[in-house]
């Protein structure tokens, strides 16, 4: 699990670099990462680009997911969590909710196991990001 959220991490720091909000985002089959990415809607442009869209996007067809783990270094907003649902993901791992409370209830009410591993490294990256640039996180989270 550790190295799977290391690579999330990872991602979440690409997209801080790239100037976007630092959320990443990778997609797991039988222990190996088929999918990955970031947070790109301050690059791109697009209010749709959150991190496991992304992430799920750079996976491509992979016809079923009932197999898969997707981790995020947040938890994932209503959004990110419908996918998750639509596609029939059973476990998301999250590197922390305290920043974001997301939609956990959601996510477990249609049959997803979720796995909040409250990491200080995704808490401190997200508090730093939204003391700096609330106005982009207001944006993002519909606020």
């Amino acid at each position: 699990m550790e190295i799977f959220m290391k690579a999330a991490i990872e991602e979440a720091r690409t997209g801080l670099l790239e100037g976007g909000i630092p959320i990443g985002s990778v997609l797991v089959r039988n222990g190996e990462i088929i999918g990955r990415g970031h947070n790109r809607r301050v690059q791109d442009g697009d209010p749709l680009a959150h991190g496991e869209i992304v992430c799920l996007r750079n996976a491509g067809r992979i016809i079923k997911y009932h197999d898969t783990v997707l981790y995020s270094t947040l938890m994932p907003c209503y959004l990110c969590a419908g996918a998750a649902v639509q596609f029939g993901i059973k476990k998301v791992v999250v590197g922390e909710s305290r920043t974001f409370e997301g939609a956990k209830e959601f996510m477990e009410a249609h049959g997803i196991e979720v796995i909040d591993l409250d990491l200080p490294e995704c808490r401190g990256m997200m508090e730093e990001f939204i003391g700096k640039y609330p106005e982009i996180w207001n944006e993002d989270i519909g606020e």
